[in-house]
């Protein structure tokens, strides 16, 4: 078993004895130890190279050689696929013309990616669950093309704000920096830029008792020390979680022969609820403690509540409670990986003229990777996003009427959110077609069923056609005042 392990390990093996003690692949523990290796060098950072103290020049390189060593301890010499990847999209920045060059640049990124995808599932580790060199990809894809859309609406006059190309330096930062290396998140590059010349914390006016401004700014740095804390607390709660929860409920139970013969139908929901609901600590985890590291260094600053303390959710990646009491399909997309969903509404959403929201999910199916179990769960995504838009608009509308109306409807829509997300998400971790289709066979491919049912008989306008549909009324608004305004002048001169 060990051996194995290591022959699996493209980075370093100095932590195998303690992989060996603990039974988790060697990745996985250079994957933690560089994490909290990134927690302790981002205290440093804020500290000793403060802004106040350090040029933004020596900031940016010690940031980068940081994030090389993590990667190359993690990945050894696969990390150097990072460097390509960000140096071809450079190239194609600095050659390819304004009008074209956010395309170009994502073809070429998003290409370079998915090459890499194929390499690693199809000729080395198929169904490998270990960390891999194409999870960084994935968040450096989205910094590059975030980064080129930046660029290219900033110098068209649309509606970014970057206008200026940044050097290689400070290129290389943005994607590699220790931070964000490892688990991202994804950030935009002016917030970062604003991070590293220390000109994120904005003085604010303080209020007094009645909430109003005194006239008097606040004038020291926040300190993120408490939510740090938080948020440590909250990745060794969802850890401890995740290990004694994972190997009692895999996932991989539910289509069991066994199981699926002698369990009851509703006790096979509730169990698969149950398998996903051990799943998302992981995740948790992962995404909490990258945004503690970026806390730590100082970045992820986003303004003050009303009563004055600090908020550093500026690349916060999820929200947990919002996640696990979600009562629509949508509120659980939007509180989950939200960096993500933030890049795919950008590049695609809110660009894409022909069906944007089957064009963004087939997007995030092809970012995540190439298991045929990411195209079936995002396919089924689309339906259960169609059917749930159908609900809301259709059934809704009858819960309002009283506070226990609403009560009964949230209740409702909360358990046949979690089960939807359940049946969705299966194939995501089953990843083969094969155990993917015996999943939907054992559940008798009902949701899918359900959701053609609820779309055909509630049909719901596109949300493009909805808003148009509105402005067009704001419109109308708006020519009748102008009429009205137009017969009470007249009336005013006769008179």
């Amino acid at each position: 078993m060990a051996t194995q392990t290591t022959a699996s390990c493209t980075g370093s093996t100095l932590l195998q004895p303690i992989s060996d003690i603990i039974n988790l692949p060697v990745d996985q523990v250079n994957f933690v130890a560089c994490q909290l290796f990134a927690l302790l060098m981002a205290v440093w950072f804020r500290i000793y190279l403060h802004p106040s103290k350090t040029s933004p020049f020596i900031r940016h390189v010690v940031a980068t050689l940081l994030g090389f060593y993590l990667a190359l301890f993690c990945f050894g010499w696969y990390s150097l696929h990072f460097l390509v990847q960000s140096g071809l999209s450079y190239s194609v920045m600095v050659f390819a013309g304004l009008e074209h060059m956010h395309k170009y640049c994502f073809i070429v990124t998003l290409g370079y990616l998915i090459s890499c995808q194929i390499t690693r599932v199809y000729v080395f580790d198929y169904g490998m669950y270990s960390a891999d060199f194409t999870g960084p990809m994935m968040v450096i894809t989205q910094k590059i093309t975030s980064l080129a859309f930046e660029i290219h609406d900033g110098k068209t006059s649309l509606k970014g704000v970057c206008v200026r190309m940044p050097t290689l330096l400070e290129y290389l930062s943005y994607n590699c920096n220790f931070m964000g290396i490892l688990a991202g998140p994804t950030c935009s590059y002016n917030d970062y830029m604003a991070f590293i010349e220390g000109t994120c914390y904005q003085p604010h006016h303080q209020e007094n008792a009645n909430g109003k401004e005194n006239g008097k700014y606040k004038q020291s740095e926040p300190s993120s020390k408490n939510d740090v804390i938080s948020k440590l607390c909250t990745c060794a709660i969802s850890l401890g979680i995740y290990l004694s929860l994972c190997t009692l409920l895999p996932v991989e139970h539910s289509i069991n022969d066994g199981f699926v013969s002698s369990t009851p139908f509703h006790l096979q929901v509730i169990y698969l609820y149950l398998a996903m609901l051990a799943l998302r600590p992981k995740y948790y985890f992962v995404w909490t403690l990258a945004d503690a590291i970026n806390n730590a260094a100082g970045f992820g600053f986003n303004g003050y509540n009303k009563d004055g303390s600090p908020r550093w959710d500026l690349i916060s990646n999820l929200r947990i409670l919002d996640i696990e009491f979600a009562t629509s399909f949508k509120m659980f997309l939007d509180n989950w990986n939200i960096q993500t969903a933030l890049w795919l509404k950008r590049v695609c959403y809110e660009r894409c003229r022909i069906n944007p929201m089957a064009a963004t999910f087939l997007l995030s199916a092809m970012w995540h990777g190439v298991y045929p179990g990411y195209y079936l769960t995002f396919l089924t995504g689309i339906a259960m996003t169609m059917a749930a838009r159908a609900v809301r608009h259709n059934i809704r509308p009858y819960f309002q009427g009283s506070d226990s109306h609403k009560r009964i409807y949230d209740v409702m829509t909360w358990a046949g959110t979690q089960v939807a997300i359940s049946y969705t998400v299966a194939p995501f971790v089953l990843l083969a077609v094969g155990p993917s289709l015996k999943f939907y066979r054992s559940w008798y491919y009902c949701l899918h069923l359900l959701c053609l049912l609820v779309v055909l008989a509630l049909p719901v306008k596109s949300r493009r056609l909805q808003a148009k549909e509105q402005q067009d009324g704001l419109k109308d608004n708006q020519a009748d005042h102008n009429s009205t305004d137009n017969n009470c002048n007249q009336k005013e001169k006769a008179t």
